[in-house]
């Protein structure tokens, strides 16, 4: 292809995106101009994908790690044939648009995910790889490649200060991801204006010591230069790729480009008009002309390779059909045949059970019986797998040469890891945990947010939940974290009082497809508690009675996790002093509040107005269930070095004392 039509082609880019920028006044138009020439030459040669059908399985990935620079992305949507109109484009940042200023995720218009926190995007392209490597694994046959897709972001240099960036890379380097190619924008500014006052890391060098391939001072205006970056690039079968382009903000801009005036702001009417006369352009707002389009237009060649593709898979099928099967069920998403059966005799049988267990312990017994039907439950664990159990009997590692294994060592790395298995959840068929200290939730939170925001199944398997933990003390003590974690929009948190509430939150947190979920389990062994069948199946609703009184309760006691057994010992206490009283175990409280009114009146009655919430945590939360005439008993300090059961008195966490709070609220 011609230089010069090249230029046109990603002039349009240029184009669309300063007009929607000036029509919102809001936005960033200099990613867009800057990077122009490196997506055209990606999109129009090299990405492998179908406007037709975004949800194609085999499609490359494309991320947009900066993602304020989401009018870049939107632009070349629209014009490969997305079904992202030019009136979404003018619609750019207002409510109800396609087109927010940080798209994040929305697969059926093209968007894999383009992030608004920097850096998150290169890590969730980390994951989209190595789910790509690990399907591939699994799936693969002699002759039979059905996985083979590309994942290619593009990032600048907030990405690169944001720590996450090193932790994602680390490990990408480190497991060999051959077919994760990124492109720096290296233009030299960020929002404070020139970079080299406080980023002056030599990025090629950095991430030669990770173990990726590296292409230095690449002209990102230059499509010869650009062309042969990837080439050398999609060459590397063993090391993931960067590719360094010298590029300049703005573009095209005269009297703007190569300063932080176009970085996130409208260009002006008057600086838009010069940059049209500067690049050429002379149409009028969103307009493209046809022999543009005509460029840019991807769907008879998208249609054409995956159609090539399902001539492949046709074939694998014919040989695999079990494996065709098999990878068709994990595409859609959709749990093995005779899941619910399964799940539910383990859920009785562990009921039966009377042995003391910390949840942790029992989290890893109903990983050892569901992960074996779930070849999609892909394991790991922030270097503390001897702690958060969160190893199977099945479990094989994955390393740079192994990827078909079921279990993934992250090292320290949390918020790495998180937005790791966001991507991997993002790229599909598989359904990835992870786990660490439910204190170190504060490393990963952005993450965990950016898990709901986009409604992705990941599982955090969060041990140590409270001050029960012990003699770390204070610092490895969480206090506030469970109740800031369920107040996040589509986050459900399960803190479970034994293995059969254990094996309930698992097995809903393995169901749920629309969010992730938070399992806050404990160091210690808690007891086990006696249920009938419907208390077994009101588990699923998030909050039910455990333990009733005759008649309508004086008092109703709510707990979560290891406060629940002292909760039912203290009812046991006051019922012997002639006291009617209810026993209310929660292990979700986002799962509760989901229920009908009815239900929770059934639960919580309105009339009983006498009621104490336990749990060893911040006590924010609970006063909308405790209400005026209620006490909580709870943490409004931090925790202290010492052995469990002593740091329990001393908070006050025992029977005694919750008999003293009731005695005290009745009287």
């Amino acid at each position: 292809m011609q230089t010069t039509h090249r230029r046109q082609l990603a002039n349009a880019i240029r184009a669309l995106a300063m007009d929607a920028v000036q029509k919102a006044n809001s936005g960033h138009p200099g990613m867009p101009m800057g990077m122009a020439d490196i997506a055209e030459v990606l999109w129009n040669d090299h990405l492998k994908h179908n406007p037709g059908n975004p949800l194609w399985s085999d499609r490359d990935r494309f991320v947009v790690s900066n993602g304020h620079g989401s009018m870049l992305l939107y632009s070349v949507l629209h014009l490969t044939g997305y079904p992202l109109t030019i009136e979404d484009l003018q619609k750019f940042r207002q409510l109800g648009s396609h087109t927010a200023g940080h798209p994040e995720h929305d697969a059926h218009l093209g968007i894999e995910t383009t992030t608004g926190p920097l850096g998150q995007g290169l890590a969730n392209a980390v994951g989209m790889a190595l789910a790509e490597k690990h399907l591939a694994g699994q799936f693969n046959q002699p002759g039979h490649e059905i996985v083979d897709h590309r994942t290619w972001v593009f990032l600048g240099d907030g990405c690169l200060m944001e720590g996450v960036s090193h932790e994602a890379c680390s490990l990408a380097g480190t497991l060999k991801l051959g077919k994760l190619i990124a492109f720096y924008d290296d233009n030299g500014i960020s929002i404070d204006g020139e970079v080299h006052g406080w980023f002056t890391d030599d990025t090629p060098k950095r991430f030669e010591a990770y173990g990726w391939h590296v292409v230095p001072n690449v002209d990102g205006h230059d499509p010869a230069a650009i062309e042969k970056a990837i080439a050398e690039s999609v060459a590397q079968t063993d090391k993931p790729s960067l590719i360094c382009c010298k590029t300049i903000i703005g573009w095209g801009s005269p009297n703007k480009q190569g300063t932080e005036a176009t970085h996130g702001a409208a260009l002006g009417a008057d600086e838009v008009a010069a940059t049209r006369k500067q690049l050429g352009w002379n149409y009028e707002p969103f307009v493209i002309p046809e022999e543009i389009r005509k460029g840019w237009d991807a769907k008879a060649k998208g249609a054409k390779r995956e159609a090539e593709w399902q001539q492949r898979f046709n074939s694998y099928k014919s040989q695999f059909p079990e494996l065709a099967a098999e990878y068709l069920r994990r595409q859609a998403g959709d749990l093995p045949k005779g899941w619910n059966e399964s799940a539910a005799k383990y859920i009785a049988d562990v009921a039966k059970e009377s042995k003391p267990l910390a949840t942790r312990q029992s989290s890893q017994a109903s990983l050892n019986a569901y992960g074996p039907g779930l070849p999609e439950l892909l394991g790991g664990s922030a270097d503390l797998t001897g702690s958060n159990n969160t190893n199977r009997k099945d479990s094989v590692s994955i390393t740079g040469t192994n990827a078909a294994g079921n279990y993934i060592h992250y090292g320290v790395r949390e918020f790495g890891m998180s937005a790791i298995m966001n991507g991997m959840a993002l790229h599909g068929a598989v359904i990835p945990y992870g786990g660490t200290f439910l204190v170190f939730s504060d490393y990963a939170r952005n993450a965990m947010r950016m898990s709901a925001l986009m409604k992705q199944r990941v599982i955090y398997v969060m041990t140590h939940d409270s001050i029960g933990l012990g003699e770390d003390g204070p610092t490895h003590q969480p206090i506030e974290h469970l109740p800031s974690l369920r107040i996040i929009p589509n986050m459900t948190v399960w803190r479970p009082c034994d293995s059969t509430e254990t094996a309930v939150a698992w097995a809903d947190s393995i169901e749920r497809k629309n969010g992730p979920s938070t399992l806050a389990l404990t160091r210690q062994a808690l007891p086990p508690q006696p249920r009938t069948d419907q208390q077994i199946a009101n588990i699923r609703r998030g909050g039910y009675v455990l333990k009733d009184s005759d008649g309508t309760p004086d008092v109703i006691l709510i707990a979560t996790g290891s406060e629940v057994g002292i909760a039912v010992e203290a009812a046991g206490l006051l019922q012997q002093n002639g006291k009617r009283v209810r026993v209310v175990s929660m292990p979700s409280t986002n799962v509760f509040e989901a229920q009908d009114e009815a239900y929770r009146e059934q639960v919580l009655p309105r009339a009983v107005q006498v009621r104490v919430a336990i749990e060893a945590a911040a006590t924010e939360t609970w006063y909308r269930y405790v209400g005026p005439s209620g006490a909580i008993i709870g943490m409004t300090t931090f925790g202290a070095s010492g052995v469990a059961k002593d740091l329990f008195k001393h908070f006050g966490f025992t029977a005694d004392n919750v008999v003293r709070t009731v005695t005290k609220l009745l009287q």
